[in-house]
C-alpha cells in the first residue's frame, strides 16, 4: 500500500514515522509547502513531491492530512475527487460552516473520510466503551471526561484555534458521544483565565468547565485546562446504577496523592498527547489502511466530527453570553 502524507509539521512527521513502521504500507508519498519535504522522505524513505496535486496524480491508496487547519477541506475535497481514502486530523475546518460545506460534498460520493479522534482507538477508551455497551455499568448517571494540557500553545496558535471549546474540548465532546451512545442535548460552560496574558488577549480562556446533559439525562462534566505543571491528563469516568470505570487511571497519571502511604500513580507522568495516546495513534493510522484498503468504513467519520463540533459552538456561545445553550438553537443559526 502507498500513503500519501500531507504536511510534515509535528504531527505530520509524527504520522509519518509510524506509518513507515506498518507491515501494511510499502511506501510513502510526502509534500510540505513550508517544512523541508526532501529530509523528511530521507529520514522515512519516502518520495517527496512538490505539491497535493503531484501526489494524487502519483498515485496513492490513500492520503493523510496534516496540514494547517485553513487547508483541511481544500485538500479533503481534492481527494475524494480523485477517489482517494482520506484520514485528515481534526478538525475538518475553521469553521462549523465549512465543515458543514465539506460534509455535504463527500456525502453520496463513495469515498471513506476518517477523522483523527484518537481517544477512540486507545485501549483504556476502547474499554470503558464496551463497558457501556455490554450493560454491565447499569444505565449511566454521570460521565466525567478530563483534558489538561501541561502548557499553552503558542500564541499564534491560539489567534487562530477557535477557542478552547473547538480546539481542546471537542476531544473530549466527541469521546463522550463515542462512549456512551447518545447524543448532547444542552450545554453550560464556563471559563476563566488563570496565565498567559496572550490568550485572554485572542478572547479564549485557558481554563474551561462544560456541563452536558445527554438525551437520556445522563450528566457529562468536561474539564480543562491549558495550565497543568504535572504533565498531560486525559482521563474519562463512567459512574452507572451498577459500576463505575475509569480510563487514564493508570502509574503515568499526572496527579500527586496526599494520601498518608499512597503509591500511587507510581511513574513518570505524561508529557504530551502524543506520548499519553502513542498506542492510540498506532492504532488509529492502522484503521486507516484498513479503510483505504476496503475493509472497513471510516471509524470516525465527517459527520461525526461535525456533531462534535456543534457542540463546541453550543459552549462557546454559553461560555460568551454565560446561561444553558439548547442544542438545537446553535443548529438553526
Amino acid at each position: 500500500m502507498r500513503i500519501g502524507i500531507m504536511g510534515l509539521g509535528r504531527i505530520g512527521a509524527f504520522h509519518a514515522e509510524t506509518l513507515s513502521t506498518l507491515d501494511s504500507v510499502d511506501s510513502l508519498v510526502v509534500t510540505d509547502p513550508v517544512a523541508a519535504a526532501a529530509t523528511a522522505a530521507e529520514r522515512f524513505g519516502a518520495r517527496a513531491v512538490e505539491s497535493p496535486e503531484a501526489m494524487l496524480a502519483a498515485g496513492v491508496d490513500g492520503v493523510v492530512i496534516a496540514a494547517a487547519t485553513d487547508a483541511h477541506p481544500g485538500l479533503v475535497l481534492a481527494a475524494v475527487r480523485a477517489g482517494v481514502p482520506v484520514f485528515c486530523e481534526k478538525p475538518v475546518a475553521r469553521t462549523i460552516e465549512e465543515s458543514l460545506d465539506v460534509l455535504r460534498a463527500v456525502q453520496g460520493s463513495g469515498v471513506e473520510v476518517q477523522i483523527g479522534y484518537n481517544r477512540r482507538f486507545d485501549p483504556g477508551y476502547v474499554a470503558a466503551r464496551k463497558a457501556v455497551v455490554s450493560g454491565e455499568l447499569g444505565p449511566l448517571h454521570t460521565v466525567r471526561s478530563t483534558t489538561l494540557d501541561p502548557e499553552p500553545p503558542p500564541a499564534a496558535y491560539v489567534a487562530v484555534s477557535g477557542g478552547i471549546f473547538r480546539d481542546c474540548s471537542v476531544h473530549d465532546f466527541d469521546v463522550v458521544r463515542w462512549i456512551t451512545g447518545r447524543e448532547v442535548t444542552e450545554v453550560y460552560a464556563t471559563g476563566a483565565n488563570r496565565g498567559a496574558e496572550y490568550i485572554a488577549a485572542a478572547g479564549d480562556v485557558d481554563t474551561a468547565s462544560a456541563l452536558l446533559t445527554l438525551d437520556d439525562g445522563t450528566l457529562a462534566v468536561v474539564s480543562n485546562t491549558r495550565h497543568n505543571a504535572r504533565g498531560y491528563d486525559a482521563r474519562l469516568e463512567l459512574h452507572g446504577m451498577a459500576d463505575s470505570v475509569a480510563a487514564g487511571l493508570e502509574d503515568r497519571l499526572p496527579l500527586r496523592s496526599v494520601e498518608p502511604g499512597a503509591t500511587f500513580p507510581g511513574a513518570a507522568p505524561h508529557h504530551f498527547f502524543m506520548d499519553r495516546f502513542a498506542t492510540a495513534y498506532r492504532a488509529e493510522l492502522t484503521a486507516f489502511t484498513e479503510v483505504a484498503a476496503g475493509l472497513r468504513p471510516s471509524p470516525c467519520t465527517v459527520a461525526d466530527a461535525v456533531e462534535a463540533g456543534w457542540i463546541a459552538e453550543a459552549c462557546t456561545l454559553s461560555l460568551r453570553e454565560h446561561r444553558p445553550v439548547n442544542m438545537a438553537e446553535v443548529r438553526k443559526a
